[in-house]
């Protein structure tokens, strides 16, 4: 500790002796190599998602209604037979 102190006070601080050097410019170029891979990688995910349609989505559910309406029908149908032969 009684090292450090001496040291600290022998250099003075300002914007040309603190710098980033290139410790700080090696690790800001490796995050930048780092974000170009992984959004790479993210667009590649992106791709393989299916997403349904706004058109499919209203097809499915016009199909899921009629698909409602036929077997409220045959349900109908069914119920008048049985009770004609009753």
């Amino acid at each position: 500790m009684s090292v450090v102190l001496p040291l600290a006070h022998a250099i003075p601080l300002n914007n040309d002796t603190v710098s980033p050097g290139l410790l700080g410019f090696g690790v800001f170029m490796a995050l930048l190599v780092a974000l170009v891979f992984l959004v790479r990688s993210m667009n590649k995910q992106m791709k393989k998602i299916q997403a349904p349609r706004e058109a499919d989505l209203k097809q499915q559910d016009w199909e899921r209604a009629q698909a409602a309406k036929a077997a409220a029908a045959a349900d109908r149908k069914a119920g008048e037979e049985s009770a004609g032969t009753a």
